[in-house]
């Protein structure tokens, strides 16, 4: 019974959620072609599906895709590297602990986007400066993430493996990986959520190439109804890719 509630109500969930998409689509159908919204401003969405399917029968999206998925892998990557060592190394001493952790997360709460400039002097109007945005980003939540991973491992798991004799590496790979990897997870997947979402909206800003670029030039030519083809396309993208780090998170931790 508890199993056909839970697949009951996980149904409902979808078809409400659906049913909202829906719902939207019709407001904005009926405010453009009804209700007299300018078509410059807020394009039909007919229009916009037609622009849409012209996008990806071309495939005139993939230059920029390429440059925007590029800069978030090699951001993640960086931020995964640096933040889970640093992470694991601050964890291994309470002392660093109560130093670090406080520094960090008061450099998060930072709106680091405000950087951008500063970033933009440093590595150019390139792919570097959305990099280095991206890596700063996605570095805190991921080292906040290992940090409380790691050190919040029950004591008693440590002083019974030392007690058995365990090496440091043994240590590290039956007791102190396996506690901490959930939480670890946790840290990467919002790490990554944040690298994608501040390249894209960096690449609005100041970018030479990428899909936040591309918007910004159609937006500059008043092509609307493509740039809105566009944004479905990036945001699209954006659920897709945080749908497979979810599910991948989901797998790791059943294994």
């Amino acid at each position: 019974m508890s199993a056909r509630q839970d697949r009951r109500d996980k149904l409902l969930s979808r078809v409400v959620q659906i049913g909202f998409v829906l719902g939207v689509l019709l407001l904005w159908y009926l405010a453009t072609a009804h209700w007299g919204v300018s078509r410059i401003l807020l394009p039909n969405p007919v229009n916009v599906w037609h622009e849409l399917k012209n996008v990806i029968g071309s495939g005139e999206f993939w230059p920029d895709l390429r440059v925007t998925l590029s800069e978030v892998a090699v951001a993640f990557a960086i931020s995964c590297t640096s933040g889970v060592t640093l992470g694991y190394l601050i964890s291994r001493s309470p002392y660093l602990i109560r130093v670090f952790e406080p520094l960090l997360a008061g450099f998060y709460s930072v709106p680091i986007i405000l950087f951008l400039p500063l970033y933009v002097l440093f590595f150019g109007l390139g792919e570097g400066s959305k990099i280095a945005l991206g890596t700063t980003i996605s570095f805190f939540p991921i080292v906040l993430n290992t940090i409380a991973g790691f050190g919040t491992v029950d004591r008693i798991f440590v002083t019974a493996a030392r007690s058995m004799g365990a090496s440091d590496w043994q240590m590290f790979r039956f007791v102190l990986l396996p506690a901490a990897f959930p939480v670890i997870l946790t840290g990467l997947r919002i790490g990554f959520t944040v690298a994608l979402l501040s390249i894209l909206g960096s690449e609005t800003i100041a970018s030479l190439a990428g899909l936040g670029h591309h918007i910004v030039q159609l937006a500059e030519g008043m092509d609307t109804a493509r740039m809105f083809a566009y944004i479905a396309f990036a945001v699209v993208i954006a659920v897709l890719l945080n749908t497979t780090v979810s599910a991948l998170e989901r797998r790791a931790r059943q294994r």
